[in-house]
């Protein structure tokens, strides 16, 4: 089983700690893992953005155009952005919860919201869009969007890594005071 998954978002909405989960899930299954990551950007609320790729004889962590089986959005306009990374039937699992661009808020340009959605459903065919706005209010926090889409992409089964190695990666990763609620994250089902 070879994988090669993209994760995108902006700063600050645990990217980086989803690429770590997903490697270290695949590395107790005994698989090669091989990640890079552009993280320039996110302490400003740029673009961020991992590669993984997971199975055996992995040589390289970047995923050319065309070969990612799955995309993982943690913000639609940055999973659109990725798309063309994305192979012919690959899948993606995105959250609805747009972060609006500087731009946008101070009126210098539109987030054309709707569109942005269509484009993605009319563009993946295994898509799995994620009310995050209803995962945050039920869960008492955002800060967990990432191990959300993480248990939906999951579920989904595009991720190759079932939910239990996901809860096993996060029990020896996240610190013992977040770990009940990113518990309950990863198997949160409340999707679009």
């Amino acid at each position: 089983m070879n994988k090669s998954i993209i994760l995108c978002g902006v700063g600050g909405q645990g990217t980086i700690m989803a690429s770590r989960l997903i490697a270290a899930a695949a590395m107790e299954k005994g698989l090669d893992v091989r990640s890079a990551e552009t993280i320039g950007m996110a302490q400003r609320g740029g673009s961020v953005f991992s590669h993984i790729r997971i199975g055996k004889d992995i040589n390289s962590p970047l995923i050319a155009k065309g070969e990612a089986d799955l995309i993982i959005g943690f913000e639609p306009a940055e999973a659109v952005r990725q798309l063309p990374y994305l192979r012919a039937g690959g899948a993606a699992a995105v959250s609805l919860r747009s972060v609006m661009p500087v731009s946008a808020t101070i009126g210098k340009s539109v987030y054309p919201y709707d569109e942005i959605i269509d484009y993605l459903k009319s563009n993946v065919t295994r898509l799995t869009l994620v009310d995050s706005e209803a995962a945050a209010a039920l869960l008492g926090s955002s800060r967990v969007l990432n191990v959300v889409l993480l248990g939906a992409a999951a579920r989904s089964g595009e991720l190759g890594i079932d939910e239990d190695a996901l809860l096993s990666a996060i029990y020896k990763i996240i610190p013992e005071k977040f770990r009940q609620l990113n518990r309950e994250a990863l198997y949160y089902t409340k999707n679009n």
